[in-house]
């Protein structure tokens, strides 16, 4: 896995110093054409990447010794910690969810479709007004960007949980129903143990969309700490160092793929046990 990483870093890393060197070549042309490209390859626009990585190791400001790169980790240090509430909570919610449907036919032909539909609610419409009750509410601006991390978490848990209990081997089922089990004692004993993968699966995606929902929640929160912020601030000074910017986006992935990666070892170790017993 860690060898994959790496070599998608290395091709992303050769895609963009490669289009940045046909730019500078032909004057932000496509070859033999007229057609300007769609990006522009200025160093305002599109700096090397050595140039991103080097302004890591920068001092974060004039007034200040603590490098970028040690700024940005704090930062990120509050965005996960924001996600992983979130997270929790909407993975909570998902399979409490995903039970209530799978046991109540009637309700999840009346709540699925709106459980569907908030999920095309635009983020950045629905973001403010969580802020806004959350905050009404008299909780600090944190919550509020748990919550929306929450919001944007529980849905793929729910579907993926709903899909492995109803994945559960028909000859389990049937050899509970034989010894007159209760649907209560089917579900802990046979199809909760079956949609374990599914879970994962659904924790997985959920992760990333915690930490997206936790970056935008910033953005509308008004925290002053976070990534999120962070990427706002570097996003005012873009014009005067576009380096900052991208070395923020850079720091805030880098932190979202390890979150999924703690979701992947915490599945390895989980999935480990229960395949030896």
């Amino acid at each position: 896995m860690a060898g994959i990483t790496a070599a998608v870093l290395v091709v992303f890393i050769a895609l963009w110093e490669g289009y940045k060197a046909l730019g500078q070549a032909t004057g932000d042309v496509w070859p033999f054409t007229d057609i300007p490209l769609p990006v522009s390859t200025s160093d305002s626009a599109m700096p090397h990447v050595w140039t991103i990585v080097s302004a890591l190791f920068q001092p974060a400001s004039a007034a200040s010794s603590q490098t970028l790169l040690s700024y940005y980790l704090e930062q990120t240090s509050v965005t996960l910690r924001e996600a992983a509430y979130g997270l929790i909570a909407g993975s909570i919610i998902g399979v409490v969810l995903a039970v209530v449907l799978r046991e109540l036919r009637f309700v999840m032909r009346g709540v699925l479709p709106w459980l569907v539909i908030s999920q095309t609610i635009p983020l950045v419409a629905l973001a403010p007004i969580i802020v806004v009750w959350v905050g009404g509410a008299g909780f600090p601006s944190w919550v509020a960007v748990s919550v929306i991390a929450a919001y944007l978490s529980f849905f793929p848990v729910t579907v993926n949980v709903l899909t492995g209990l109803n994945s559960a081997d028909p000859i389990h089922i049937e050899f509970m129903q034989s010894i007159n089990a209760s649907r209560w004692s089917t579900l802990v004993r046979v199809r909760m143990p079956a949609a374990l993968p599914s879970l994962f699966t659904g924790l997985r995606l959920a992760a990333t969309a915690s930490v997206i929902g936790a970056i935008v929640g910033e953005l509308s929160a008004g925290t002053g700490l976070g990534i999120g912020r962070a990427i706002l601030t570097a996003a005012y000074y873009f014009s005067i160092q576009p380096e900052n910017l991208f070395a923020a986006v850079l720091v805030a992935s880098l932190a979202g793929v390890l979150f999924v990666q703690a979701i992947t070892a915490l599945e390895w170790v989980a999935l480990r046990k229960r395949n030896n017993r």
